[in-house]
């Protein structure tokens, strides 16, 4: 399966899907990880402050851990390359022309945007409207 670069053939393909799990934003010190939280985690990413992680909501309640807000995952299905130019900018200017937040995290093989729980409807036509 071969990345797609080509905006405009990225944008038509683009395909977006929302997780039926909402996830929570939260993050511990490395030194505090436990392998089961590094199981359940959709995401995780060092900062110098400490481990960010993108856990679903009973992974956090159940560990305790103090979070702010819930989030869906919109899954984009294209596959985009990580050198694909203008896709986040594009997904992100029109997410925020909406007033919805976008937190974005491009993997190897698609772009995932977090979105508040809330909005997710709202976004997914947003993102479908960018096929045009």
């Amino acid at each position: 399966m071969v990345a797609e670069t080509d905006l405009s053939v990225l944008l038509k393909n683009l395909n977006p899907v929302a997780s039926s799990e909402n996830y929570v934003f939260t993050t511990l010190p490395a030194d505090k990880l436990s392998t089961t939280l590094v199981s359940v985690a959709k995401g995780i990413f060092q900062e110098r402050e400490g481990t960010t992680l993108i856990l679903p909501v009973a992974a956090a309640k159940q560990a305790n851990l103090q979070f702010e807000g819930y989030y869906r995952c919109i899954t984009c299905e294209v596959h985009s390359s990580l050198e694909a130019v203008g896709m986040t900018a594009a997904m992100s200017n029109a997410l925020g022309k909406a007033g919805i937040s976008a937190n974005v995290v491009a993997a190897y093989y698609h772009d995932h945007i977090f979105v508040p729980a809330e909005k997710v409807n709202v976004a997914l036509d947003v993102l479908t409207s960018l096929r045009n």
